[in-house]
């Protein structure tokens, strides 16, 4: 099996996930089967099926989460020291046609998300970015067409 790298706050998020979904979710889930069964038949209980429904939800991605913290091994950001852009980067980039500065921290796949400006290094732009250093252009295709990006700097940080 494959480690999968995961920030700390990556896991943080996911056990936190995780922990909401086991104690919380899953117990409240327990009451409302149990209350829907007292309903009578079953076979005509709409909330009783949606429970059960809901519950199928949960406990597959209660199980999702528990594979990924199992496969994930913690990179310290803080204590990486290199003089390329690697997993756990906060890189600041130049869009060459936009003339507009962006920054994009590279993390791992379960815990990227675009919105947060989190990006995968597994994502087009992510592979392109790893082992670039600062000064470096980078050319990413996507599906609008190719976009250039120049790398100004990065560091790491948590």
């Amino acid at each position: 099996m494959d480690e999968l790298p995961i920030t700390l706050a990556g896991k943080n998020k996911l056990e936190a996930e995780l922990n909401q979904l086991v104690k919380v979710e899953r117990e409240e889930l327990k009451v409302a089967i149990a209350e829907a069964r007292e309903l009578g038949d079953l076979k005509e209980n709409a909330e009783y099926h949606a429970a059960k429904e809901k519950q199928g939800i949960i406990e597959g991605r209660i199980a999702q989460l528990q594979g990924i913290l199992a496969r994930s091994r913690v990179v310290e950001v803080s204590k990486i020291k290199s003089t390329k852009v690697v997993f756990g980067a906060t890189v600041s980039l130049l869009d060459v046609e936009k003339n507009v500065n962006i920054t994009y921290k590279i993390v791992g796949e379960d815990e990227s998300d675009i919105r947060d400006n989190k990006i995968s290094y597994n994502s087009p732009l992510g592979k392109a970015l790893i082992g670039k250093e600062e000064g470096d252009t980078v050319i990413v295709k996507a599906p609008k067409g190719d976009i250039e990006y120049e790398i100004e700097s990065f560091e790491f940080v948590d």
